[in-house]
């Protein structure tokens, strides 16, 4: 067990390294840095430096479903309080919806309405009707659509989160090193453990303990991890309101359809409606090692496939058809670190005499759980044997597993995978 006292290094000033910061300094550890390669916080590469996030808590899983609840009573105490909205979550399928995406919203409302806590909270949808009389301020025609509308379920501001969690840990004595003082190039081993990191200046920094949470670039930190987590990604992009427009959409659930999309109510500040689609996401597969990776620099990914554009329009066209024109603005590819089965990893590093742990495998539906994650790896380090008691947060065995469809059998998820050399804006055609 790492003394309380001795040096730890975080690497990745994301959600979930700056969530394990929050958690050890509160737990009475003292010597804790954050390396972040960019120059502020949230970091511009990071899943969580987004307008907003879901935090719904019914999950086919129970396992999930209490981590959740746990989460959101996390995100009503007074450091994240102000950052969550619990505007309820509209969860439906369109009359166009495949059997996969019907039959998963089935299990999603089993599950909510199984749960004594989240039960008296849903409200079953069975047309277009139902839901105008509960979302006044849709006058689209929702062909066809049904499911459920839970209000124990919201949304976070998570850029906003990051910030407050990044003020409190730096307040509370957290070292940053940002920019070219914070980039890691090599975790540094001697005899098979590590020492500490070394960056891409050259400079050392000892640390008895290195945790590496850099999400969708595990691998080039960690290349032991192999193809337990790639690199993917799924498309973002906004439609900028009226004051006025804005004003009227205060309040709106979270609007899902399986088979379309998912929106937010409009952000007050920017007056952003934030819009993604349903789909299998993209991949970044390097062809020599069949490891996903991030493609470099944000520019490459500051677009919205075109596909995925027509389906936030057929979105907007059958809630809120008056926008189903706009512009879209502000789009760009979101990457995050995937697993296959979305579970996550928060163990040791083999043959690392448990100097090193890997925070990784968000799989799109980590950011939920950000006030809470910094609890799991406390509990890792303080834990007995050194061991990840949680089965299915260990190091995954390497069965070389990268698929066309990564993560395709996830139940939740519709839709090929697809490379993001295919889907380049302007790419010639053959």
């Amino acid at each position: 067990m790492v003394a309380k006292s001795s040096p730890i290094i975080i690497i990745g000033g994301g959600a979930f390294g700056l969530s394990t910061a929050l958690h050890l300094t509160q737990n009475g550890y003292t010597n804790i840095s954050v390396f972040e390669k960019d120059t502020q916080i949230p970091p511009r590469s990071s899943a969580a430096n987004d307008l907003n996030k879901i935090v719904r808590a019914e999950y086919e899983d129970p396992f999930y479903t209490d981590l959740t609840i746990k989460a959101i009573a996390t995100w009503k105490t007074a450091l994240f309080a102000p950052h969550f909205h619990q505007t309820g979550f509209l969860h439906c399928v369109s009359g166009n919806a495949p059997a996969k995406a019907i039959a998963t919203l089935k299990r999603f409302q089993e599950s909510a309405e199984r749960h004594p806590q989240i039960q008296p909270h849903v409200v079953p949808l069975t047309d277009k009707t139902a839901i105008r009389e509960l979302c006044w301020q849709y006058d689209g025609q929702f062909p066809g659509w049904n499911g459920y509308l839970n209000r124990f379920d919201g949304y976070a501001h998570s850029a906003n989160a990051l910030k407050a969690v990044y003020h409190a840990t730096q307040a509370a004595g957290v070292r940053f090193f940002l920019g070219q003082h914070g980039d890691v190039a090599e975790v540094v081993y001697e005899n098979g453990t590590s020492r500490g990191i070394r960056t891409s200046s050259g400079r050392f920094h000892a640390a008895e303990l290195v945790i590496v949470a850099v999400g969708a670039a595990a691998a080039k930190i960690v290349p032991e991890v192999g193809d337990q987590v790639v690199a993917k990604s799924w498309s973002v992009a906004h439609v900028h309101l009226t004051d006025e427009e804005t004003s009227a959409l205060r309040g709106i659930p979270i609007t899902y359809a399986r088979d379309l999309g998912f929106f937010f109510e409009p952000d007050p500040k920017t007056n952003l409606l934030k819009l993604c689609p349903m789909g299998g996401g993209y991949l970044n597969t390097d062809p020599r090692t069949g490891v996903s990776h991030v493609p470099e620099g944000l520019a490459s990914s500051a677009f919205m496939p075109l596909d995925d554009e027509l389906q936030v329009r057929r979105l907007l066209q059958h809630t809120l058809p008056a926008l189903a024109e706009r512009p879209l603005v502000q789009k760009w590819l979101c990457w995050f670190a995937d697993t296959s089965d979305s579970d996550f990893i928060i163990d040791y590093v083999p043959n690392t005499s448990s100097s090193v742990v890997l925070l990784s495998g968000d799989s799109g539906h980590g950011f939920k759980m950000f006030p809470i994650v910094g609890s799991w790896v406390k509990d890792l380090l303080e834990g007995p044997q050194r061991q990840q008691p949680i089965a299915r947060w260990r190091w995954k065995s390497q069965k070389g597993q990268t698929k066309a469809n990564w993560g395709g059998d996830v139940s939740w998820r519709l839709g090929e995978s697809k490379e993001f050399k295919d889907i380049q804006p302007n790419k010639p055609k053959l």
